[in-house]
């Protein structure tokens, strides 16, 4: 069992990590299974409910996530993770109390803040916890994040929600974030940075030149960067309508919708987060490769798995086939950003993360639910519920087309990993 205290083991500092992760997540994406009842006291849009999901999160997020990374790599990181925990969990309460959509996109702004001070060091902390040889699989274990989360927020919100109201959600929501920043300031010792790459601490901190030269110098890791891009983009547009097209489409009701969409986020993705992080670190020893053939592979089965799933007129089988795709569709997770720390500078590390997570915030998280709220305005053959949820479904279909997409740049990257995963990284 993991000593508490400071100088912890690096089992216990990962395991509070990706608590801490996972409440960011579902202070993240709990917007989501709220959106029929947000979307009806203040009268919106999809197009509103995308703007409020994705973008207004990602506004500020993606500019203070690289100043603040550049920051990590020369101070101390783990201040910074519990501050931006704090920070982000007044702004889900500030959520709740939202008596507009102004005020709502104001208080989504500040998640994105608060998310942008604290999670751009987390990977690089891991980092020095664990060795190369078994990153990939702590990783997998930090990305263990969105499907928890998403079950989390996703059953307990709607749970909340149509008990007590989606107010109450946002509130009960913030609460987790605050006892875990908490435990982490006083349990949680900042780690040797690079001690487990044969470098010193006191290291120069390379530029973000250097940082931008690494990532696009390196084949492999530019077309990494770009499928998990492409395949954020689909899952976090396709995650943020799942609930209220089960609920439209099917006449679930708040809690039902929530808590089927959060179960088909969270247990089989769950599974393949966890397994592909082993079996590309199993993998990976032989033939670098893996770490580019593993999400592409699952890609390629993932996109139409979702297409029939969403073009079905039965919930049951519209559920396993959703069930089925999530089992292969965030298998990307792990091995990118395992081949992303193995092969960055330790003082590179929170400055690469921050920025894949910009590009991830901007495109995947802002655009991605944008996108399909647009589509879905744009497809629905009428202004009833079964009108709107034709349109949305088609919609979804349309971005989960992006999965192939994906994955022919991770077809890309495993071409150039055997060439460039054991390079220097200084």
């Amino acid at each position: 069992m993991a000593k508490i205290g400071r100088g912890s083991s690096p089992n216990w500092a990962l395991a509070l990590l990706t608590g801490i992760a996972i409440c960011g997540f579902i202070d993240r994406i709990i917007m989501q299974v709220l959106v029929q009842p947000i979307k009806t006291e203040f009268g919106l849009t999809d197009l509103q409910i995308g703007l409020v999901s994705g973008l207004a999160f990602a506004v500020l997020n993606v500019v203070l996530g690289l100043w603040v990374a550049r920051i990590a790599e020369r101070r101390r990181r783990t201040p910074l993770v519990w501050i931006g925990t704090i920070l982000w969990s007044i702004a889900t309460a500030a959520c709740g109390a939202a008596a507009n959509f102004i005020q709502l996109i104001f208080a989504r702004v500040g998640v994105g803040v608060g998310e942008a001070v604290g999670l751009p060091a987390t990977s690089s902390i891991v980092s020095d916890y664990f060795p190369k040889e078994k990153r990939t699989t702590a990783m997998a274990v930090l990305m263990l994040a969105p499907p928890l989360g998403a079950f989390i927020g996703s059953a307990g919100a709607a749970t909340i929600a149509q008990t007590h109201g989606w107010r109450e959600a946002f509130y009960v929501a913030a609460i987790p974030g605050f006892l875990l920043a908490l435990l982490f300031a006083l349990t949680v010792d900042e780690p040797k940075r690079g001690q487990h790459d044969g470098l010193t601490e006191d290291s120069a901190v390379p530029p973000f030149s250097a940082v931008m030269g690494r990532l696009f110098g390196r084949r492999s890791l530019t077309h990494l960067l770009a499928g998990s891009t492409i395949a954020s983009m689909a899952g976090f547009a396709l995650n943020a309508f799942l609930a209220a097209w089960l609920l439209r489409r099917f006449g679930f009701g708040v809690a039902q919708a929530g808590i089927i969409a959060g179960l088909i986020a969270s247990l089989p993705a769950s599974f393949s987060v966890l397994g592909a992080g082993w079996l590309a670190d199993r993998m990976g020893k032989r033939n670098p490769a893996a770490y580019g053939l593993i999400p592409a592979i699952s890609l390629i089965i993932a996109a139409p798995l979702y297409i029939l799933a969403v073009t079905r007129d039965e919930p049951v089988i519209a559920i396993v086939l959703l069930g089925l795709s999530a089992l292969v569709q965030y298998t990307y997770l792990a091995p990118t950003l395992g081949v992303f720390q193995n092969m960055m500078h330790p003082r590179m590390r929170a400055s690469s993360s921050a920025f894949n997570n910009m590009i991830y915030s901007l495109v995947g998280g802002g655009l991605g639910p944008l996108v399909i709220g647009a589509l879905s305005d744009r497809l629905a053959p009428d202004t009833t519920q079964l009108g709107s949820a034709i349109g949305l479904g088609h919609a979804m279909a349309a971005m989960a087309c992006l999965y192939l997409w994906a994955a022919v740049h991770f077809l890309i990257a495993a071409r150039a990993l055997p060439r460039e995963f054991h390079l220097p990284i200084d």
